[in-house]
């Protein structure tokens, strides 16, 4: 397991997952997924989604990548040491 690709994979699937939270709010779909969501688990959801900004939620891929790869290369360091 290559922990560069590892840390890659995982960042890049932290940074879609953000990336397409941030297309939800964009197009108005955020609010009504979070209420379904809170909804089918028997909640009352007490968030409100802020209005879209691009730079914010750029930041937030940003972030959410860099997050991604860290815990997948350590996540392929460890898996390293453990099956060695």
């Amino acid at each position: 397991m290559n922990k560069k690709k590892v840390g890659l994979v995982v960042g890049s699937f932290a940074a879609l997952m953000h990336l397409v939270w941030g297309v939800f709010i964009a197009l108005g779909f955020a609010q009504p997924w979070m209420d379904f969501v809170y909804k089918m688990h028997f909640l009352n959801n007490p968030f409100t989604v802020m209005p879209f900004d691009l730079m914010r939620i750029l930041g937030l891929v940003v972030i959410a990548f860099v997050m991604g790869y860290i815990v997948g290369y350590v996540f392929a360091v460890l898996w390293h040491k453990l099956h060695n």
